[in-house]
Protein backbone atom coordinates (compact mmCIF):
# COMPACT_ATOMS: atom_id res chain seq x y z
CA UNK A 1 0.00 0.00 0.00
CA UNK A 2 1.47 3.36 -1.03
CA UNK A 3 2.16 6.03 1.57
CA UNK A 4 -0.11 9.09 1.69
CA UNK A 5 1.31 12.13 -0.14
CA UNK A 6 2.61 15.22 1.67
CA UNK A 7 -0.44 17.15 0.45
CA UNK A 8 -2.77 14.57 1.98
CA UNK A 9 -0.90 14.62 5.30
CA UNK A 10 -1.00 18.43 5.41
CA UNK A 11 -4.72 18.41 4.58
CA UNK A 12 -5.38 15.91 7.35
CA UNK A 13 -3.40 18.00 9.84
CA UNK A 14 -5.34 21.13 8.88
CA UNK A 15 -8.63 19.29 9.30
CA UNK A 16 -7.66 18.12 12.78
CA UNK A 17 -6.30 21.52 13.85
CA UNK A 18 -9.39 23.34 12.68
CA UNK A 19 -11.76 20.95 14.50
CA UNK A 20 -13.22 18.82 11.75
CA UNK A 21 -16.88 17.95 11.65
CA UNK A 22 -17.87 14.35 12.31
CA UNK A 23 -18.55 13.87 8.61
CA UNK A 24 -15.00 14.93 7.66
CA UNK A 25 -13.55 12.80 10.45
CA UNK A 26 -15.51 9.84 9.16
CA UNK A 27 -14.22 10.41 5.63
CA UNK A 28 -10.61 10.59 6.89
CA UNK A 29 -11.15 7.45 8.95
CA UNK A 30 -12.31 5.63 5.84
CA UNK A 31 -9.24 6.91 3.94
CA UNK A 32 -6.90 5.39 6.51
CA UNK A 33 -8.83 2.12 6.48
CA UNK A 34 -11.10 2.55 9.48
CA UNK A 35 -14.72 3.23 10.35
CA UNK A 36 -16.51 5.76 12.52
CA UNK A 37 -19.90 7.07 13.54
CA UNK A 38 -20.89 9.61 10.84
CA UNK A 39 -22.64 11.61 13.56
CA UNK A 40 -26.02 13.29 13.81
CA UNK A 41 -27.34 13.48 10.28
CA UNK A 42 -28.40 16.68 8.59
CA UNK A 43 -31.49 17.27 6.51
CA UNK A 44 -35.12 17.46 7.62
CA UNK A 45 -36.06 16.45 11.16
CA UNK A 46 -38.43 13.78 9.85
CA UNK A 47 -40.21 13.71 13.21
CA UNK A 48 -42.49 15.72 15.46
CA UNK A 49 -45.57 15.93 13.27
CA UNK A 50 -48.94 14.18 13.62
CA UNK A 51 -49.58 10.79 12.11
CA UNK A 52 -51.47 11.08 8.79
CA UNK A 53 -55.18 10.34 8.70
CA UNK A 54 -56.31 11.87 11.99
CA UNK A 55 -59.86 13.13 12.22
CA UNK A 56 -60.51 16.83 12.87
CA UNK A 57 -61.10 16.10 16.57
CA UNK A 58 -57.95 13.98 16.81
CA UNK A 59 -55.94 16.70 15.07
CA UNK A 60 -57.21 19.21 17.62
CA UNK A 61 -56.28 16.84 20.46
CA UNK A 62 -52.77 16.64 19.01
CA UNK A 63 -52.48 20.43 18.82
CA UNK A 64 -53.83 21.02 22.33
CA UNK A 65 -51.64 18.22 23.66
CA UNK A 66 -48.56 19.73 21.99
CA UNK A 67 -49.28 23.08 23.67
CA UNK A 68 -49.63 21.46 27.10
CA UNK A 69 -46.55 19.29 26.49
CA UNK A 70 -44.59 22.47 25.63
CA UNK A 71 -45.76 24.54 28.61
CA UNK A 72 -43.46 25.25 31.55
CA UNK A 73 -45.09 24.99 34.99
CA UNK A 74 -44.55 27.07 38.15
CA UNK A 75 -44.54 26.45 41.89
CA UNK A 76 -48.09 27.81 42.05
CA UNK A 77 -49.11 25.17 39.50
CA UNK A 78 -47.78 22.43 41.75
CA UNK A 79 -44.15 21.99 40.70
CA UNK A 80 -42.26 20.23 43.48
CA UNK A 81 -41.57 20.01 46.31
CA UNK A 82 -38.97 17.83 44.56
CA UNK A 83 -38.59 17.85 40.79
CA UNK A 84 -36.26 17.45 37.81
CA UNK A 85 -37.59 20.08 35.40
CA UNK A 86 -40.64 22.26 34.83
CA UNK A 87 -41.94 20.99 31.48
CA UNK A 88 -42.09 17.95 29.20
CA UNK A 89 -40.66 19.51 26.04
CA UNK A 90 -37.50 20.68 27.79
CA UNK A 91 -36.36 17.08 28.16
CA UNK A 92 -37.98 15.77 24.97
CA UNK A 93 -36.77 18.12 22.24
CA UNK A 94 -34.19 16.45 19.97
CA UNK A 95 -34.63 16.71 17.02
CA UNK A 96 -38.18 18.03 17.61
CA UNK A 97 -40.65 18.24 20.49
CA UNK A 98 -41.38 14.69 21.58
CA UNK A 99 -37.80 13.53 21.10
CA UNK A 100 -34.95 13.10 23.55
CA UNK A 101 -31.98 15.03 25.04
CA UNK A 102 -30.88 18.05 22.99
CA UNK A 103 -27.34 19.36 22.53
CA UNK A 104 -27.77 22.11 25.15
CA UNK A 105 -28.93 20.79 28.52
CA UNK A 106 -31.99 22.72 29.79
CA UNK A 107 -31.56 21.58 33.40
CA UNK A 108 -29.02 24.32 34.05
CA UNK A 109 -31.90 26.80 33.60
CA UNK A 110 -33.37 25.56 36.89
CA UNK A 111 -30.56 27.34 38.74
CA UNK A 112 -29.62 29.97 36.13
CA UNK A 113 -32.95 31.63 35.28
CA UNK A 114 -35.96 29.80 36.73
CA UNK A 115 -35.48 31.08 40.26
CA UNK A 116 -34.49 27.84 42.01
CA UNK A 117 -30.82 28.67 42.54
CA UNK A 118 -30.97 29.71 46.20
CA UNK A 119 -30.96 26.18 47.61
CA UNK A 120 -29.87 24.11 44.62
CA UNK A 121 -26.61 23.33 42.91
CA UNK A 122 -26.25 21.63 39.54
CA UNK A 123 -25.22 17.98 40.23
CA UNK A 124 -21.87 16.92 38.81
CA UNK A 125 -23.48 14.62 36.25
CA UNK A 126 -25.48 17.45 34.63
CA UNK A 127 -23.33 19.46 32.21
CA UNK A 128 -24.20 22.08 29.61
CA UNK A 129 -23.37 19.85 26.62
CA UNK A 130 -24.17 16.53 28.29
CA UNK A 131 -27.41 14.53 28.39
CA UNK A 132 -30.40 15.22 30.60
CA UNK A 133 -30.08 12.62 33.34
CA UNK A 134 -32.55 11.25 35.84
CA UNK A 135 -30.91 9.85 39.00
CA UNK A 136 -31.88 6.67 40.83
CA UNK A 137 -30.39 5.18 43.98
CA UNK A 138 -29.91 1.42 43.94
CA UNK A 139 -30.21 0.91 47.72
CA UNK A 140 -31.82 2.72 50.62
CA UNK A 141 -29.64 3.67 53.65
CA UNK A 142 -30.80 0.50 55.44
CA UNK A 143 -29.61 -1.70 52.59
CA UNK A 144 -33.03 -2.48 51.14
CA UNK A 145 -33.67 -1.91 47.45
CA UNK A 146 -34.62 1.54 46.23
CA UNK A 147 -34.61 1.99 42.44
CA UNK A 148 -37.03 4.93 42.36
CA UNK A 149 -36.26 8.35 40.95
CA UNK A 150 -34.36 10.67 43.29
CA UNK A 151 -35.28 14.19 42.19
CA UNK A 152 -32.44 16.56 41.39
CA UNK A 153 -33.90 19.80 42.75
CA UNK A 154 -36.12 21.24 45.49
CA UNK A 155 -38.34 24.34 45.50
CA UNK A 156 -36.80 25.64 48.74
CA UNK A 157 -35.55 29.20 48.36
CA UNK A 158 -37.79 30.03 45.39
CA UNK A 159 -39.67 33.33 45.82
CA UNK A 160 -43.01 31.45 45.73
CA UNK A 161 -41.94 28.60 48.04
CA UNK A 162 -42.62 30.35 51.35
CA UNK A 163 -41.13 28.51 54.34
CA UNK A 164 -40.38 25.30 52.46
CA UNK A 165 -36.97 24.24 53.73
CA UNK A 166 -36.30 20.73 52.41
CA UNK A 167 -32.78 20.00 51.13
CA UNK A 168 -31.40 18.90 47.79
CA UNK A 169 -30.09 15.29 47.81
CA UNK A 170 -26.39 14.67 48.48
CA UNK A 171 -25.36 13.12 45.19
CA UNK A 172 -21.63 13.22 45.89
CA UNK A 173 -22.06 10.82 48.80
CA UNK A 174 -24.11 8.39 46.73
CA UNK A 175 -21.55 8.62 43.94
CA UNK A 176 -18.72 7.73 46.33
CA UNK A 177 -20.79 4.77 47.52
CA UNK A 178 -21.44 3.69 43.91
CA UNK A 179 -25.12 3.76 44.71
CA UNK A 180 -26.36 5.95 41.87
CA UNK A 181 -27.40 5.17 38.30
CA UNK A 182 -28.79 7.34 35.53
CA UNK A 183 -31.47 7.32 32.84
CA UNK A 184 -31.93 9.69 29.91
CA UNK A 185 -35.27 10.63 28.29
CA UNK A 186 -36.54 8.18 25.71
CA UNK A 187 -38.09 9.55 22.48
CA UNK A 188 -41.89 9.45 22.25
CA UNK A 189 -42.23 9.51 18.44
CA UNK A 190 -44.48 6.73 17.16
CA UNK A 191 -45.49 5.61 20.64
CA UNK A 192 -49.17 5.55 19.69
CA UNK A 193 -48.33 2.75 17.25
CA UNK A 194 -46.39 0.89 19.94
CA UNK A 195 -49.37 1.21 22.28
CA UNK A 196 -51.65 -0.48 19.72
CA UNK A 197 -49.48 -3.52 18.92
CA UNK A 198 -51.20 -6.65 20.19
CA UNK A 199 -49.59 -8.82 22.85
CA UNK A 200 -49.94 -11.81 20.54
CA UNK A 201 -47.93 -9.98 17.85
CA UNK A 202 -45.12 -9.25 20.30
CA UNK A 203 -45.06 -12.86 21.53
CA UNK A 204 -45.17 -14.34 18.03
CA UNK A 205 -42.24 -12.18 16.98
CA UNK A 206 -40.30 -13.06 20.13
CA UNK A 207 -40.80 -16.78 19.42
CA UNK A 208 -39.94 -16.52 15.71
CA UNK A 209 -36.61 -17.88 14.43
CA UNK A 210 -36.11 -19.53 17.81
CA UNK A 211 -33.37 -21.90 16.68
CA UNK A 212 -31.28 -19.08 15.17
CA UNK A 213 -31.78 -16.92 18.24
CA UNK A 214 -30.87 -19.81 20.52
CA UNK A 215 -27.65 -20.45 18.57
CA UNK A 216 -26.70 -16.82 19.13
CA UNK A 217 -27.53 -16.92 22.84
CA UNK A 218 -30.54 -14.61 22.41
CA UNK A 219 -33.42 -15.35 24.76
CA UNK A 220 -35.58 -12.39 25.67
CA UNK A 221 -38.86 -12.17 27.54
CA UNK A 222 -41.65 -9.65 27.97
CA UNK A 223 -42.39 -7.51 30.99
CA UNK A 224 -45.96 -7.74 32.29
CA UNK A 225 -48.44 -5.79 34.33
CA UNK A 226 -48.72 -7.34 37.78
CA UNK A 227 -52.52 -7.34 37.83
CA UNK A 228 -53.97 -8.17 34.43
CA UNK A 229 -50.85 -9.90 33.08
CA UNK A 230 -50.78 -7.97 29.81
CA UNK A 231 -47.48 -6.91 28.25
CA UNK A 232 -46.01 -3.60 29.37
CA UNK A 233 -43.91 -1.78 26.78
CA UNK A 234 -42.91 1.80 27.70
CA UNK A 235 -39.78 2.89 29.55
CA UNK A 236 -36.20 1.63 29.56
CA UNK A 237 -37.32 -1.63 31.17
CA UNK A 238 -40.75 -1.77 29.50
CA UNK A 239 -42.25 -1.10 32.92
CA UNK A 240 -45.28 0.99 31.88
CA UNK A 241 -48.41 -0.28 30.18
CA UNK A 242 -49.91 2.78 28.48
CA UNK A 243 -49.16 6.35 27.47
CA UNK A 244 -51.65 7.63 30.04
CA UNK A 245 -49.85 5.83 32.87
CA UNK A 246 -46.49 6.89 31.44
CA UNK A 247 -47.66 10.53 31.31
CA UNK A 248 -49.17 10.61 34.79
CA UNK A 249 -46.09 9.01 36.32
CA UNK A 250 -43.72 11.40 34.53
CA UNK A 251 -45.80 14.40 35.63
CA UNK A 252 -45.38 13.31 39.24
CA UNK A 253 -41.81 12.01 39.07
CA UNK A 254 -40.21 14.64 36.83
CA UNK A 255 -42.17 17.76 37.82
CA UNK A 256 -43.63 16.78 41.18
CA UNK A 257 -47.14 17.52 39.92
CA UNK A 258 -49.86 15.18 41.16
CA UNK A 259 -52.93 14.27 39.11
CA UNK A 260 -55.84 11.89 39.04
CA UNK A 261 -53.35 9.25 37.91
CA UNK A 262 -50.92 9.76 40.82
CA UNK A 263 -52.74 11.55 43.63
CA UNK A 264 -50.19 11.64 46.45
CA UNK A 265 -47.18 13.94 46.67
CA UNK A 266 -43.77 12.26 46.73
CA UNK A 267 -42.78 14.63 49.53
CA UNK A 268 -45.67 15.59 51.84
CA UNK A 269 -43.81 18.21 53.89
CA UNK A 270 -46.67 20.53 54.86
CA UNK A 271 -44.73 23.78 54.42
CA UNK A 272 -43.96 22.82 50.81
CA UNK A 273 -47.52 22.44 49.48
CA UNK A 274 -48.73 25.38 47.36
CA UNK A 275 -51.43 23.93 45.12
CA UNK A 276 -54.45 21.75 45.67
CA UNK A 277 -53.73 18.03 45.91
CA UNK A 278 -53.91 16.52 43.41
CA UNK A 279 -52.49 19.51 41.56
CA UNK A 280 -54.00 18.76 38.15
CA UNK A 281 -57.51 17.32 37.79
CA UNK A 282 -60.20 17.16 35.12
CA UNK A 283 -61.50 20.75 35.06
CA UNK A 284 -65.04 19.93 33.96
CA UNK A 285 -67.26 17.64 31.95
CA UNK A 286 -66.26 19.35 28.66
CA UNK A 287 -62.52 19.52 29.43
CA UNK A 288 -59.70 17.09 30.08
CA UNK A 289 -56.65 17.25 32.31
CA UNK A 290 -52.98 17.65 31.44
CA UNK A 291 -52.08 13.97 31.61
CA UNK A 292 -54.72 13.16 28.96
CA UNK A 293 -53.34 15.98 26.81
CA UNK A 294 -49.79 14.64 27.17
CA UNK A 295 -50.96 11.13 26.26
CA UNK A 296 -52.94 12.35 23.25
CA UNK A 297 -49.99 14.31 21.89
CA UNK A 298 -47.69 11.29 22.14
CA UNK A 299 -50.35 8.89 20.83
CA UNK A 300 -50.82 10.93 17.65
CA UNK A 301 -47.11 11.62 17.02
CA UNK A 302 -45.99 10.06 13.76
CA UNK A 303 -43.12 7.61 13.62
CA UNK A 304 -39.74 9.08 12.54
CA UNK A 305 -38.91 8.95 8.85
CA UNK A 306 -35.64 7.50 7.59
CA UNK A 307 -33.39 9.64 5.38
CA UNK A 308 -30.61 8.88 2.86
CA UNK A 309 -28.86 12.11 3.93
CA UNK A 310 -25.85 10.32 5.44
CA UNK A 311 -22.30 9.71 4.20
CA UNK A 312 -22.19 6.96 1.59
CA UNK A 313 -25.72 7.62 0.37
CA UNK A 314 -28.22 4.96 -0.62
CA UNK A 315 -25.73 2.29 -1.84
CA UNK A 316 -23.94 2.27 1.52
CA UNK A 317 -27.22 2.41 3.45
CA UNK A 318 -28.60 -0.55 1.50
CA UNK A 319 -25.45 -2.59 2.14
CA UNK A 320 -25.61 -1.60 5.82
CA UNK A 321 -29.20 -2.81 6.08
CA UNK A 322 -28.02 -6.21 4.80
CA UNK A 323 -25.22 -6.31 7.39
CA UNK A 324 -27.71 -5.38 10.11
CA UNK A 325 -29.56 -8.56 9.19
CA UNK A 326 -26.51 -10.73 8.51
CA UNK A 327 -24.83 -10.18 11.88
CA UNK A 328 -28.11 -10.78 13.74
CA UNK A 329 -29.10 -7.33 15.02
CA UNK A 330 -32.58 -7.95 13.62
CA UNK A 331 -33.24 -10.73 16.13
CA UNK A 332 -33.76 -8.14 18.88
CA UNK A 333 -34.14 -4.93 16.87
CA UNK A 334 -37.11 -6.21 14.83
CA UNK A 335 -37.47 -3.81 11.88
CA UNK A 336 -41.28 -3.78 11.75
CA UNK A 337 -44.25 -4.81 13.86
CA UNK A 338 -47.81 -4.41 12.62
CA UNK A 339 -50.69 -2.77 14.44
CA UNK A 340 -54.04 -4.62 14.33
CA UNK A 341 -56.59 -4.09 11.60
CA UNK A 342 -59.04 -2.47 14.00
CA UNK A 343 -58.14 0.06 16.68
CA UNK A 344 -59.95 2.88 18.47
CA UNK A 345 -58.03 5.36 16.28
CA UNK A 346 -58.38 4.56 12.58
CA UNK A 347 -55.10 6.33 11.73
CA UNK A 348 -53.24 3.84 13.96
CA UNK A 349 -54.88 0.73 12.48
CA UNK A 350 -53.15 -1.71 10.15
CA UNK A 351 -49.90 0.26 10.20
CA UNK A 352 -46.31 -0.88 9.86
CA UNK A 353 -44.47 0.42 12.92
CA UNK A 354 -40.84 0.55 11.75
CA UNK A 355 -39.53 0.69 15.28
CA UNK A 356 -36.54 -1.70 15.12
CA UNK A 357 -37.43 -3.27 18.47
CA UNK A 358 -39.10 -6.43 19.73
CA UNK A 359 -40.30 -4.53 22.84
CA UNK A 360 -38.91 -7.38 24.94
CA UNK A 361 -36.41 -7.53 27.77
CA UNK A 362 -32.90 -8.86 27.17
CA UNK A 363 -30.03 -9.48 29.58
CA UNK A 364 -27.22 -7.10 28.61
CA UNK A 365 -24.47 -8.23 30.97
CA UNK A 366 -22.68 -6.52 33.86
CA UNK A 367 -21.25 -3.62 31.83
CA UNK A 368 -24.71 -2.18 31.17
CA UNK A 369 -26.49 -3.57 34.24
CA UNK A 370 -27.92 -0.94 36.58
CA UNK A 371 -29.18 -3.29 39.35
CA UNK A 372 -32.66 -1.69 39.16
CA UNK A 373 -35.70 -3.99 39.26
CA UNK A 374 -38.90 -2.89 37.49
CA UNK A 375 -41.78 -5.29 37.01
CA UNK A 376 -40.19 -8.63 36.19
CA UNK A 377 -37.10 -6.90 34.73
CA UNK A 378 -33.90 -7.81 36.53
CA UNK A 379 -30.97 -5.53 37.16
CA UNK A 380 -29.26 -6.49 33.90
CA UNK A 381 -32.34 -6.51 31.66
CA UNK A 382 -33.48 -3.71 29.37
CA UNK A 383 -36.17 -3.34 26.74
CA UNK A 384 -34.72 -3.43 23.23
CA UNK A 385 -34.45 0.27 22.49
CA UNK A 386 -36.38 1.27 19.33
CA UNK A 387 -33.92 2.59 16.74
CA UNK A 388 -36.29 4.70 14.64
CA UNK A 389 -35.04 8.28 14.74
CA UNK A 390 -31.55 7.15 15.77
CA UNK A 391 -29.98 9.18 12.96
CA UNK A 392 -30.65 12.40 14.86
CA UNK A 393 -30.00 11.26 18.41
CA UNK A 394 -27.00 12.69 20.23
CA UNK A 395 -26.70 10.47 23.34
CA UNK A 396 -26.85 6.68 23.50
CA UNK A 397 -27.60 3.88 25.95
CA UNK A 398 -29.89 4.14 28.97
CA UNK A 399 -27.58 6.51 30.85
CA UNK A 400 -26.33 8.61 27.92
CA UNK A 401 -22.75 7.56 28.58
CA UNK A 402 -21.62 8.06 24.98
CA UNK A 403 -22.30 10.11 21.87
CA UNK A 404 -20.43 7.60 19.71
CA UNK A 405 -22.51 4.95 17.99
CA UNK A 406 -19.48 2.64 17.73
CA UNK A 407 -19.02 2.75 21.51
CA UNK A 408 -22.73 2.09 22.00
CA UNK A 409 -22.53 -1.02 19.81
CA UNK A 410 -19.43 -2.30 21.61
CA UNK A 411 -21.11 -1.79 25.00
CA UNK A 412 -23.61 -4.50 24.02
CA UNK A 413 -20.85 -7.08 24.54
CA UNK A 414 -20.21 -8.01 28.15
CA UNK A 415 -18.92 -11.22 29.75
CA UNK A 416 -20.72 -12.67 32.73
CA UNK A 417 -19.85 -12.06 36.36
CA UNK A 418 -20.70 -13.53 39.75
CA UNK A 419 -23.79 -11.28 39.81
CA UNK A 420 -24.98 -11.08 36.20
CA UNK A 421 -25.05 -13.37 33.17
CA UNK A 422 -23.18 -12.58 29.97
CA UNK A 423 -24.92 -10.28 27.50
CA UNK A 424 -27.34 -11.93 25.09
CA UNK A 425 -25.78 -9.78 22.36
CA UNK A 426 -22.25 -11.21 22.68
CA UNK A 427 -22.38 -13.52 19.65
CA UNK A 428 -23.93 -10.80 17.49
CA UNK A 429 -21.23 -8.30 18.49
CA UNK A 430 -18.58 -10.92 17.75
CA UNK A 431 -20.00 -11.17 14.22
CA UNK A 432 -20.04 -7.38 13.96
CA UNK A 433 -16.37 -7.25 15.05
CA UNK A 434 -15.46 -9.68 12.26
CA UNK A 435 -16.80 -7.34 9.57
CA UNK A 436 -14.20 -5.43 7.61
CA UNK A 437 -14.04 -1.64 7.93
CA UNK A 438 -16.18 -0.90 4.90
CA UNK A 439 -18.88 -3.29 6.07
CA UNK A 440 -18.87 -1.68 9.52
CA UNK A 441 -19.05 1.78 7.96
CA UNK A 442 -22.01 0.71 5.84
CA UNK A 443 -23.78 -0.57 8.94
CA UNK A 444 -23.11 2.69 10.79
CA UNK A 445 -24.34 4.71 7.80
CA UNK A 446 -27.52 2.62 7.75
CA UNK A 447 -28.17 3.22 11.44
CA UNK A 448 -27.64 6.96 11.02
CA UNK A 449 -30.18 6.95 8.16
CA UNK A 450 -32.97 5.83 10.51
Amino acid sequence: MSKPSIKVLVAVAMVLLLGASQDLTAQFTQFRGGHSDPGVRGGPEGAGGPIPGLTADEGEMFTVGLADFSEEEKVEDGVGPRFNFVGCAGCHSQPAIGGTSAAVNPLLRVVDDLGFGARNEIPWFITRDGPIREARLVLNPDGTRDGGVTNLFVISGHKDAGKCNIEQPKFERETRNRNIIFRIPSPTFGTGLIEQIKDSTILANLNANSSTKSSLGIRGRVNRNGNDGTITRFGWKAQNKSLLIFSAEAYNVEMGITSEGFQQERDETKECQFAMVPNDVTPGVRQIGAIENFANFQRFLDQPKASPDTPGGKPSIDRGREQFSNVGCVHCHTPTLKTPKYTTVAALADQSANLFSDLALHAMGPELADSILQGVARGDEFRTSPLWGLGQRIFFLHDGRTTDLVEAIRAHKSDGSSKFKASEANAVIDKYNRLDDREKQDLLNFLRSL
